[in-house]
Parts: C-alpha cells; sequence; structure tokens
C-alpha cells in the first residue's frame, strides 16, 4: 500500500531557542535507509515573523543544488501550522493554508502541468499538520517518555483527510554516541502492521529531534517515497539574527528538474 504522510523532514524546531535569539538554522542530513549513501539535505531556518514563528526548509541534491522548498506559518497554531511544499523537479505542489473566513483549506498539485486541486479541510479535535508534529510530541513528552502510548490525527495531504497513528514504544538508547530517546510510529489502524514503521529518536528531555527514520517527504525518480534516514547534527545548529532574511533569499533561489546521479 502506498502511502504518504509527509512527516518528517521538519522536526526539532526548538522554537524557545529561535525566539530567544531572533532565529535557528540547522542541518537534516537524508541518508538512504538501506546502503546509507546520502541522498539530499535540508537546511532549516526558523525565525518570528509578524508575531508567528515561521519554518523554512530548502532542500538540496548532494552536490549543493535546491530541488524543493518547503515554508510554513504557526498562525493558526503550532501544531496545525499553515504550510506549502514545492518540488521543482516535476512541479509537485501541496499545503494547507487559512482562508480569508478563517477556515482550512489543503491543495495539491500532483505535477506542474496539472490543475491545483483545492478542498475545504474538516479539522478533528487535536489535529496535527506537518512540522506541527513536534509541538504536539513536546507536549505530551511526560506521557510519550514513561511508556504511554498516544494517537494523534495526522494530516495526509495528498489523501485530502486526516490518518490516525500511535506513538508508543519508548526506549533509551544512542546515536554517535549521544544518548537519545527513541519512539516508534505506526497507522492506528488494521492495517497498520502492513505500512513501515517510523523510528524517532529525541534528545532525553524531548525537546529536539535527532534522528528520523522511515518514509520522508522526497521522491525518487519514479515518484516513490524515499525510505531515509535523517540526522540531525547538534554540531550544525545556529543560533542568529539574520534567519528570516536568509530564509528569504534560500526559498527564492531556482530549483534544478533534477538531481546529477544518484536516487533523485
Amino acid at each position: 500500500m502506498q502511502w504518504h504522510i509527509r512527516l518528517l523532514t521538519i522536526w526539532g524546531a526548538a522554537l524557545t531557542v529561535a525566539a530567544a535569539h531572533g532565529g535557528e538554522r540547522y542541518e537534516g542530513l537524508a541518508y538512504a535507509r538501506q546502503g546509507g549513501a546520502l541522498l539530499y539535505t535540508e537546511t532549516h531556518w526558523v525565525h518570528e515573523q509578524g508575531g508567528a514563528v515561521e519554518h523554512a526548509v530548502l532542500y538540496r541534491c548532494p552536490d549543493g543544488s535546491p530541488f524543493a522548498w518547503k515554508r510554513l506559518l504557526a498562525g493558526a497554531g503550532p501544531q496545525a501550522p499553515d504550510f506549502e511544499f514545492v518540488d521543482g523537479r516535476d512541479g509537485y505542489r501541496e499545503g494547507v493554508r487559512t482562508t480569508a473566513s478563517g477556515g482550512r483549506e489543503v491543495f495539491v498539485q500532483p505535477r506542474v502541468e496539472a490543475p491545483l486541486d483545492v478542498r475545504p479541510l474538516r479539522m478533528p479535535v487535536g489535529a496535527v499538520i506537518d512540522a506541527g508534529f513536534d509541538a504536539f510530541v513536546r507536549g505530551r513528552w511526560g506521557a510519550l517518555n514513561s511508556g504511554a502510548a498516544v494517537t494523534v490525527p495526522f494530516l495526509v495531504p495528498s489523501r485530502f483527510d486526516f490518518w490516525r497513528f500511535r506513538i508508543a514504544d519508548a526506549r533509551d538508547g544512542r546515536i554517535d554516541g549521544q544518548p537519545v530517546r527513541t519512539l516508534r510510529m505506526r497507522a492506528d489502524a488494521w492495517y497498520g502492521f502492513a505500512l513501515p514503521g517510523i523510528e524517532l529518536a529525541y534528545e532525553p528531555d524531548g525537546r529536539r529531534l535527532v534522528m528520523f527514520e522511515g518514509i520522508g517527504t522526497i521522491r525518487d525518480r519514479q515518484g516513490r517515497h524515499l525510505e531515509v534516514r535523517i540526522k540531525f547534527p547538534k554540531g550544525q545548529r545556529l543560533a542568529l539574527s539574520g534567519a528570516a532574511d536568509q530564509a528569504a533569499s534560500a526559498l527564492a533561489l531556482p530549483l534544478v528538474r533534477r538531481c546529477p546521479g544518484g536516487a533523485l
């Protein structure tokens, strides 16, 4: 079964740090889950914009060429931000936006020549959208850390609906010598056994994501979502005052249609 949850390449925003320093930039390194080859990198900028937290992500080929971007604005709440994702390779576009009347709508454009499909979005209680998952985890870290199982309605944009996911199995571990607390996430449905699980590794206090392992945002050349292991090195985080300007410049870069070599 093909599934698409667009979880995961944007965790660990550390919004309190960003607010305290005016902004933050950090890196994610996405490796193939099997074989370990570097597939792409992510550069994240988090800063305040108009009283709300804005998060921008630039996805780059291994040679540094930008091929996709994402922009999120948490004005609708930290768990359910508005967002837009654009992939320059085929023009795929998706997101959620707040309407003039205060409602929400989800949109998907499968490729550049296809029409934009826009539908009203009904928000269930406790709804989580995209990077809002990070705020959800931090808000329930006490329960998750103690070993409790928590369910969450998470938006699957390509399905124009929310799927329920179960997060559980907290346990201690180490990644590159760093102590972590790991969690496992699966679809909370009868068919959940057939879907690949997602492994999440957080710092022991639950404030930052250290590693994500599972099906991610980015697709290969055949349109299949890549199984990845994304690491967020602690040494590649930087508090800075110019995050907003850097993010704006990054999102204005022309996107390549194809990464040289590799799977993308």
